[in-house]
């Protein structure tokens, strides 16, 4: 008995299981998610509301945002949702649904605390910051406004003991939408890529240069064979717009240039 005891310890320490949040996006069963819920994972099931489970597949992920896309092959149309196309404003209500612990579907609310939050997670960090409650297990779940559309997917949490305390991130929808329609049309993200090692613009080298502010991001270096090297772009120039688009930090432009299919030309 006690072999046995030891033996079933065993297998289930080898099939260690994670758990999150998703939400469907589409008729025919493509389901959003976070990329660090489902890595490393060989196997997937989406567990509907009513404890149904439902084989799904991983269909791609883009770990720079955190996003992944799974699919259900089922002979049914799903529920799903819809992502906001209007950018959320500070001060606006939002509503959290989620996994937490593994409890199962729990709705929290809340309010956005602020924009474009920079947590060091990634290149493309742009973060919004709720104060809804958002555990463990409500990864990868929606931020519904109060039209109930997706302004954001819950991704993380700022909390020293380890539990809510009302600092909570999520993926802004238009970051999300994007990512999505990329993985599910391809499996993969493109994006574009300039080729520059970049730094801020501080309050004396703006001073020093003659800039009016400190938006923009100096180039410390234009790696070889890049498209900024082949364009002229040096050591030392202040990139402060691409297409007309303010460049206000390093990361506003890795966001901005990364929005751009490859071989599109932009003006810098």
């Amino acid at each position: 008995d006690r072999k046995n005891r030891r033996d079933n310890k065993r297998s289930r320490r080898a099939r260690p299981i994670s758990q999150g949040s998703g939400f469907f996006v589409s008729e025919d069963g493509y389901v959003v998610t976070n990329n660090h819920v489902i890595k490393g994972g060989t196997g997937y099931k989406v567990v509907m509301t009513d404890g149904t489970e439902l084989d799904a597949k991983l269909v791609g992920t883009d770990p720079k945002t955190d996003l992944a896309v799974l699919k259900v092959d089922e002979k049914r149309k799903f529920s799903y949702v819809s992502f906001s196309q209007k950018k959320s404003r500070v001060g606006e209500w939002v509503v959290a649904v989620g996994n937490p612990f593994g409890l199962g579907g729990t709705v929290t609310a809340g309010i956005v605390s602020a924009e474009g939050r920079d947590i060091g997670s990634g290149p493309y960090d742009d973060y919004m910051q709720i104060d809804a409650a958002v555990n463990k297990g409500n990864s990868g779940g929606p931020a519904f406004n109060l039209n109930g559309q997706v302004v954001g997917v819950n991704t993380a949490i700022f909390s020293p003991s380890g539990g809510n305390v009302g600092i909570a991130f999520a993926i802004p929808a238009s970051t999300v939408e994007e990512v999505v329609d990329d993985l599910i049309k391809s499996g993969k993200v493109t994006r574009g890529w300039l080729g520059v090692q970049i730094q801020p613009v501080t309050k004396d080298i703006a001073e020093s240069l003659g800039l009016d502010d400190t938006n923009g991001a100096i180039v410390a270096e234009a790696q070889s064979d890049s498209p900024a090297a082949k364009a002229g772009i040096n050591a030392g120039d202040v990139i402060l717009t691409v297409n007309g688009i303010v460049v206000e930090s390093p990361k506003t432009l890795a966001r901005t240039i990364a929005d751009y299919e490859p071989n599109e030309t932009v003006k810098i």
